[in-house]
């Protein structure tokens, strides 16, 4: 299966954004072609959730839940994104303000 390249797939994610009017900052520009994203996803009432991208065992874009299941601290959010970005520096870095939880994915969350 082709996989989008990373730099059209947060273009198609901003306009998207933009059109549901929701604030989202690209934090670090990864690689265009391959770099994985993550998506931290704020609540604005201190509350934070950060999904990664991953592939599936069919090759299948999927997200994980790279914090867990419910919203933590910002801080925590943070620490998690800085470490990610230690091990790979390629990496995509969105920060979507969404305090409705109105965003949602395409693609599986895990």
């Amino acid at each position: 299966m082709e996989r989008v390249k990373s730099g059209l797939w947060v273009q198609a994610l901003l306009w998207r954004l933009d059109r549901l009017a929701l604030a989202v900052v690209v934090r670090k520009r990864g690689d265009v072609d391959s770099g994985s994203i993550l998506l931290k996803i704020s609540n604005l009432a201190g509350g934070a959730q950060v999904l990664s991208q991953v592939q599936d065992g069919a090759g299948n874009s999927v997200w994980m839940r790279a914090t867990g299941a419910d919203f933590v601290s910002d801080d925590k959010a943070e620490a998690y994104v800085a470490r990610s970005l230690s091990v790979d520096s390629d990496q995509w870095v969105l920060e979507i303000e969404d305090p409705k939880g109105r965003f949602c994915l395409d693609e599986p969350i895990l």
